[in-house]
C-alpha cells in the first residue's frame, strides 16, 4: 500500500513538473509585466475572484479601497498568469475557500488580506493580472502580490516569473495614473490616502537567496547586515507610496519560517523543535523593520504606517495552540515526507482531511485558520498584540 502511494506520488511529481514546465515554455502572461496599462486576461476556468457575500454595500465600507503588496502569503491569483513553478491554482488548494475551488491563494481557504477586506467592508481584493482593466474593478483596490517575489529582484527566479516587490509598487503607479485620468487629480489623491496599503514582503530573500547562500551572499552579508539592507530597501518604497499620497500603511514582519516544516525536514529536527538559527535571522528583521517603520511615522506628515510581528503573534498561536484548537503543530495538513515538509502539495490525496486543527497548510504557509487569528490581530490585538503603534482599527477610527 505505501509502495502504491509513493509511486502515486512520484507519477503525479513528474506530471505536474511536466505540465509547469510547458507553463513556463508558453507562460499566459505578456512579456512584460509593468505595461501601463493593465491586462485583459481571461480567467482560467478554476480561478475565481469572488466578492465575498459577507461582505456589506460598498457605502458601509470604513475605507474606499485596500492595495496589498506582497509574495505568497497574499498573492490571490498573480501568479496564475505567470509561468512558474509557484502557482496554487489547483486542488487541495482553495478546497476550504468560499468558493470550494483554487484561486491561486497559498491557502485551503482565506489568507489575511481575505479577513481584512471584511473588516474593512469591502469585497475580496481581485489581484492585479486578474481584473478587466477598467477602473470600476480596481476602485475597492487591488492585490499586487506575487508568490515567490522578494524584495531583492531575483530571490525566488529559480521557480520561474515573478513580480518583484519594486515591480509591484509600479504596477500600483500604472493604477494611480489611471486614477488621476478618470477621477481627476484631486479625487485620486483623496480616494488613496484614505485607503489602507498592506506589505507583506521579504520572507523569500531568505528561502530562495541568503538560506540557499546565492553569490556568497553569507559572506558578504552576516544576518543584522543582510536585514538592514532588506529593511532600507523596503523603506525606500514605503516612500514611494508615501509621494503617491498613500498614508494608512500596514507593514508585516516575518513569520517564524524556522518552525516551518519544511526546514523541520530539511534540518532534521528530532520531536518538531523550530530550527532557532533560522528564527533568530527573522527576529533580527523583524526588529529592524519595526524601527525603520517608527522612523518613517516621525518622517513622513500624515501618515499612519504600523509594523505588525508576524513572528509574536505566530509563536503566540504555537505556544497555545491548545487555547486555539490547534493539535498539530509541526506538520503540515498537505504534503509528503517527514512533516509533510519534503514535497510541496500537489494533489489531494497528499492533504489531511482536516485542515482546521492543523497550523500549517503546506510546507510554508499556514491554514486558514491560523490566518483568520493573525488578521484578527492586525485588526484590532484581538488575541494577542503584535502591531506598533496601534492596529489597523485604531488607524482608522483615528483619522475618521
Amino acid at each position: 500500500m505505501a509502495l502504491d502511494l509513493l509511486i502515486s506520488l512520484i507519477f503525479i511529481l513528474i506530471s505536474t513538473i511536466f505540465l509547469q514546465s510547458t507553463a513556463l515554455l508558453n507562460p499566459r502572461a505578456p512579456p512584460n509585466p509593468l505595461a501601463p496599462t493593465p491586462y485583459a486576461f481571461t480567467t482560467p476556468p478554476n480561478s475565481s475572484f469572488p466578492i465575498s457575500p459577507l461582505a456589506p454595500p460598498p457605502s458601509n465600507s470604513l475605507v474606499p479601497a485596500l492595495f496589498v503588496i506582497g509574495d505568497s502569503t497574499v498573492d490571490c491569483g498573480t501568479n496564475n498568469f505567470l509561468g512558474t513553478f509557484a502557482r496554487a491554482d489547483h486542488l487541495p488548494y482553495g478546497r476550504d475557500f468560499d468558493t470550494h475551488t483554487p484561486t491561486g491563494r497559498f491557502c485551503n481557504g482565506r489568507i489575511p488580506v481575505d479577513f481584512l477586506a471584511l473588516r474593512l467592508g469591502l469585497p475580496f481584493v481581485p489581484s492585479y493580472l486578474g481584473h478587466s482593466g477598467a477602473v470600476e474593478d480596481m476602485i475597492q483596490g487591488v492585490n499586487y502580490a506575487s508568490a515567490s517575489a522578494g524584495v531583492i529582484f531575483t530571490s525566488g527566479s529559480e521557480l520561474g516569473q515573478h513580480i518583484s516587490f519594486t515591480q509591484q509598487i509600479q504596477q500600483f503607479m500604472d493604477t494611480f495614473q489611471q486614477f488621476v485620468l478618470n477621477m481627476g487629480e484631486n479625487a485620486a489623491a483623496d480616494h488613496i490616502s484614505n485607503s489602507v496599503f498592506y506589505i507583506s514582503i521579504g520572507i523569500n530573500d531568505y528561502i530562495h537567496y541568503y538560506l540557499f547562500n546565492i553569490s556568497n551572499v553569507q559572506n558578504l552579508y552576516p544576518p543584522w547586515n543582510f536585514n538592514q539592507f532588506l529593511a532600507a530597501t523596503i523603506r525606500q518604497e514605503i516612500k514611494n507610496l508615501y509621494n503617491m499620497n498613500a498614508r494608512r500603511i500596514v507593514v508585516m514582519g516575518l513569520a517564524p519560517i524556522g518552525c516551518a516544516p519544511f526546514y523541520l525536514w530539511q534540518y532534521g529536527s528530532e520531536n518538531g523543535e523550530c530550527i532557532e538559527e533560522i528564527n533568530d535571522m527573522v527576529m533580527e528583521f523583524n526588529f529592524a523593520m519595526r524601527y525603520m517603520v517608527e522612523e518613517l511615522g516621525m518622517e513622513l506628515p500624515d501618515s499612519s504606517i504600523i509594523f505588525c510581528d508576524l513572528l509574536q503573534g505566530s509563536m503566540d498561536i504555537l505556544k497555545n495552540h491548545e487555547r486555539y484548537g490547534f493539535n498539530v503543530t509541526s506538520d503540515a495538513c498537505c504534503g509528503f515526507g517527514r512533516y509533510n515538509g519534503w514535497i510541496m502539495c500537489i494533489s489531494p490525496i497528499m492533504a489531511c482531511k482536516n485542515a482546521s486543527n492543523h497550523i500549517w497548510w503546506d510546507q510554508f504557509h499556514p491554514t486558514d485558520a491560523v490566518n483568520g487569528i493573525l488578521a484578527d490581530n492586525v485588526w484590532n490585538g484581538l488575541h494577542t498584540t503584535m502591531c506598533y503603534p496601534k492596529n489597523l482599527q485604531d488607524v482608522i477610527n483615528s483619522q475618521g
